[in-house]
């Protein structure tokens, strides 16, 4: 697995509040998947930039 997402993947926010997230890519388990809490309460898309995956 990659290292820890800095950013937010679908908004490119930095990862710095509580309640932000990283994690593998379920697609491919390769790249890493940051989320903000904003992103992640709205449900904003996030496409892995390795496989394509797309998830919520």
């Amino acid at each position: 697995m990659s290292e820890r997402a800095a950013n937010c993947t679908s908004s490119g926010v930095p990862l710095v509040e509580g309640g932000s997230t990283t994690f593998p890519c379920p697609g491919c388990d390769e790249n890493s998947i940051g989320r903000s809490p904003r992103c992640r309460n709205q449900g904003v898309l996030y496409v892995c930039s390795k496989c394509g995956y797309q998830g919520p």
